[in-house]
């Protein structure tokens, strides 16, 4: 199946200090449709989600594997059916429009990315808020653990793999992991750290050799950007939001939306005590 290209992250650049910016600043520029880029490293100290809509006949089954699978799969937040605000996340919060990007899917197929979905948000639509391992890369940084595709301004790569998830109802498939190089002393403190975060991931489910989760090249990511690998480096896996389009392609759902990988909901909930 092909996929979108990522968008770059420096396409018409907002006019704020995204690192600082308060999450409703953020919201309210992606709804002008300018930005279609990456969210990482955006509104530092608050949780990210990564976002599934279907109809709500799949809603109880969707839980369900969320429930079965909280690495990939943390929830953080669901609408209402119909309703396109979930206050718990930010009271000014529409889910059709505070994306930078999103992705359609029609009985799996991935049919185009759109910077809203005004048009196809209906009465019968419910929205999920996974969390997202953007709200701990804060964490690392902080620790001097340095990200190298926020250095070179790119999306984390991300992986199927042979890690099968638990399915539930039209559910299943393996699940998704993001990649991050570092030292294995930081790949050790980077672990040590991101336990914190369960809601967002917690730690990695891998460390080394990437054949042994069903990985065989590096250089070409299912999603993201390629990332280098330099001397002394491991590469090192996290669970990853992305694993629910995997699913939905198993699924062959009439039509579902997501998040563009990369392009994340950013809520008003501090990462630290989602």
């Amino acid at each position: 199946m092909a996929f979108q290209p990522i968008h770059s992250a420096s396409e018409r650049p907002l006019p704020l200090d995204t690192e600082t910016a308060e999450p409703a600043h953020l919201r309210r520029a992606f709804r002008t449709g300018g930005f279609t880029g990456t969210t990482a490293n955006m509104a530092n100290g608050f949780t990210q989600g990564n976002v599934a809509i279907l109809p709500s006949r799949y809603a109880l089954d969707f839980a369900r594997f969320c429930q079965r699978n909280p690495r990939p799969c943390p929830l953080v937040g669901i609408s209402d059916t119909g309703n396109p605000n979930i206050q718990p996340l930010g009271a000014d919060l529409d889910i059709r429009t505070d994306l930078p990007s999103y992705n359609v899917y029609r009985e799996g197929q991935f049919e185009q990315s759109t910077p809203d979905i005004i048009d196809l948000w209906t009465e019968d639509s419910v929205a999920f808020v996974l969390g997202c391992s953007f709200s701990f890369e804060e964490a690392l940084l902080k620790a001097n653990i340095p990200l190298r595709h926020i250095e070179l301004d790119r999306t984390a790569p991300m992986y199927r793999t042979a890690i099968k998830t638990s399915p539930a109802g039209p559910f299943s498939g393996g699940m998704v992991v993001s990649m991050r190089p570092m030292s294995p002393a930081q790949a050790i403190r980077a672990s040590a750290i991101t336990a914190r975060f369960p809601h967002t991931h917690g730690m990695p489910v891998h460390v080394g050799d990437p054949s042994d989760i069903g990985i065989s090249d590096l250089t070409r990511p299912d999603w993201g950007d390629a990332s280098e690998i330099r001397k002394g480096e491991v590469p090192v896996f996290w669970a990853c939001g992305v694993t629910p389009q995997n699913a939905i392609q198993h699924a062959s759902i009439p039509l579902v939306i997501t998040h563009t990988p990369g392009s994340m909901l950013i809520t008003d909930v501090p990462s630290e005590v989602c």
